[in-house]
């Protein structure tokens, strides 16, 4: 079941095209017919405010980075040109693009807020639809964060942010060897581990295959969850659900919380309902997330050396 946060609905009553009432009278039957025809055509020139792209409003602001099916897109807050900003990269759900997250008024709850808080945001592609978090998908986007930190005031710090599918690139993304490094995780209704991804459906055990190029389950040391036992703790803001069926949050942000999570900083927030439901969108969690880079920005403040300590416990790179 492919759930996530709807797309853009265009909204509000249409302003009505004024009718003309030009009355056609049998005097000069030629004269008036082509008056009438005029008057029609006029009206039909007239375009009502609401007859507009709607979704304009949403693209605005948004910026390409990259090309075809690696495009990402980028926005920057007009407070990062004084003394600059940190990056949240959001990786997508299953079967999503970036066009899905910035025309979704949902997600947009959540990168408003980002935004309005100072950070830059870059809507990932992560190498398309369905990659499931591929090492090779990684690399890609380790070549969009370079580009995209080039065209603003970056202070050298990265956040990440995995929504369901998108919880295995941001994790792997946090992980030791990736291509840029990575201060916190965020994730909401996310996958961590990619074996249990594989093995939950036919359909997924496919687009996993092809992601990662082979033909059976990938190996232990591809799978994030793995990866992070061996890795130590990190800064982690988990959001979920137990009532998820489609990512197991017992298996998956729950066991990785309470394996990995570097205290002090982000947290566990246990939310009920379905799969990416319409709580997972609000403004307190919107609120959170704000809280949690804003907490790692007051630890590894602009002007630090990436990767920062966060604290006890912490990995370098």
């Amino acid at each position: 079941m492919r759930q996530g946060p709807a797309g853009l609905h265009g909204g509000g009553a249409q302003t009505p095209v004024m009718a003309h009432t030009l009355e056609c009278r049998p005097v000069n039957r030629v004269l008036m017919l082509l008056l009438c025809l005029l008057s029609v055509t006029a009206g039909a020139l007239i375009v009502p405010p609401a007859a507009t792209d709607a979704a304009a409003t949403a693209r605005r602001g948004w910026v390409p980075v990259g090309a075809g099916r690696a495009a990402s897109l980028l926005r920057v807050p007009p407070s990062c040109s004084g003394a600059g900003c940190g990056l949240v990269v959001v990786s997508h759900p299953r079967g999503q693009t970036p066009e899905h997250l910035r025309a979704s008024p949902q997600a947009s709850v959540l990168t408003d807020a980002l935004l309005r808080a100072g950070f830059a945001v870059l809507l990932s592609s992560d190498g398309g639809p369905s990659t499931w978090g591929s090492p090779a998908d990684l690399t890609a986007l380790g070549v969009t964060h370079a580009t995209a930190t080039r065209q603003f005031m970056w202070n050298g710090h990265t956040y990440a942010l995995g929504l369901s599918m998108g919880g295995l690139m941001a994790l792997r993304s946090a992980l030791p060897g990736a291509p840029y490094p990575v201060e916190g995780v965020a994730l909401i209704d996310a996958w961590v581990d990619v074996d249990l991804a594989y093995r939950s459906a036919a359909s997924r055990r496919q687009e996993i295959e092809e992601a990662y190029n082979r033909v059976s389950a990938p190996e232990a040391d591809l799978n994030p969850r793995w990866l992070v036992a061996h890795a130590g703790t990190l800064p982690l803001l988990v959001v979920g659900s137990r009532d998820d069926r489609t990512v197991p949050f017992g298996l998956n942000g729950e066991a990785l919380y309470s394996q990995a999570a570097l205290p002090g900083l982000g947290g566990l927030m246990q939310l009920s309902g379905p799969h990416l439901g319409g709580n997972r969108f609000t403004p307190g969690v919107a609120e959170r997330l704000v809280t949690f880079y804003r907490a790692l920005a007051a630890v590894c403040p602009a002007g630090a050396p990436a990767p920062c300590t966060a604290g006890p416990g912490a990995r370098g790179r």
